[in-house]
């Protein structure tokens, strides 16, 4: 077996090992509110939450929304240099991150760093919630979030605190 191959291997038991449920789908879109429209018509999803994101110098606007046990996340950048316009201007429109909501995050993470994954954000906490970002695969344009629920949601400060790290980074 070759390194990549155990490697890999290694980080899919992790997951299978601390993975408790896919938490929510973010998808990046050009203009939210037919975004909106289309999945509230087309499969009966319900807007739970709007929210207005801004870092230091990049900004989105999200919708939470929900059809039974599933929650997409809606984003759509607002100006061409925020993270999501720049996502979308390099992958197009789609799935920007699949959020699995796991056990123990710290444990996790630090086992998937031992195994060779890379994060783009260190540990996010608020109250209730903790969060980190993997790396963006650059082949499929996707990236994890891996969250533990504490009884919490997420907070506008949280989400600006990773706004902001990818920002550091020149991520998106």
């Amino acid at each position: 077996m070759s390194e990549t191959s155990t490697d890999t291997s290694t980080s899919l038991a992790l997951l299978g090992k601390y993975a408790k449920a896919v938490d929510h789908i973010a998808i990046a879109v050009n203009d939210l509110e037919e975004g909106i429209r289309y999945y509230s018509e087309h499969f009966g999803y319900q807007l739970f939450e709007r929210r207005r994101t801004e870092g230091k110098t990049t900004a989105m606007v999200s919708a939470v929304m929900k059809a039974g046990p599933i929650t997409i996340v809606l984003l759509q950048g607002t100006t061409e240099e925020s993270q999501v316009s720049r996502y979308v201007k390099h992958y197009g429109p789609g799935v920007q991150h699949i959020a699995i909501e796991v056990d123990d995050l710290p444990a996790m993470t630090e086992e998937l760093k031992a195994s060779g994954v890379k994060f783009d954000t260190s540990i996010i906490s608020s109250p209730g919630l903790r969060q980190i970002f993997t790396h963006r695969d650059e082949n499929s344009g996707m990236m994890y979030e891996l969250i533990q629920r504490l009884g919490g949601d997420f907070s506008d400060e949280s989400v600006k605190n990773l706004f902001e790290q990818l920002e550091s980074h020149d991520n998106f």
